[in-house]
């Protein structure tokens, strides 16, 4: 098993992305061909779940399209994925929010992590 993991490192190295978990709302940035054109296309949502590691992990993000729930996986070595963007940072208890599919409107909304500002030094007048 120590050897397939070493030649998965080797051959397969996974892009590195901004750090995020399930709660977090993202952005994520893929690329899709239509016949000969390509364009990104940009896909809003909330984390519900990380699952597997190194280059098998995959995430799913839940959006709403107006009253449907619409989710979908993306494998973290995907090489369609351009860039991924974290918007707000979410405080959940759990690794996976599946009970956001049974919500609707204000009870599906999760509360934003505020980040402590550091606070800035004075300026000395000389």
């Amino acid at each position: 098993m120590d050897k397939i993991k070493q030649l998965e490192k080797e051959w397969a190295p996974v892009k590195q992305y901004p750090d995020f978990k399930a709660g977090d709302t993202i952005t994520v940035h893929y690329r899709i061909s239509e016949g000969n054109k390509e364009r990104i296309q940009q896909y809003q949502g909330v984390v519900i779940q990380r699952k597997g590691s190194g280059s098998t992990a995959t995430f799913t993000v839940r959006k709403m399209s107006g009253n449907v729930g619409v989710e979908r996986i993306f494998p973290i070595a995907s090489p369609f994925i351009d860039q991924i963007d974290v918007n707000k940072r979410g405080q959940v208890n759990r690794a996976r929010i599946f009970y956001l599919r049974e919500r609707r409107g204000k009870s599906a909304r999760i509360q934003e992590k505020r980040m402590p500002v550091a606070a800035a030094e004075p300026v000395s007048a000389k």
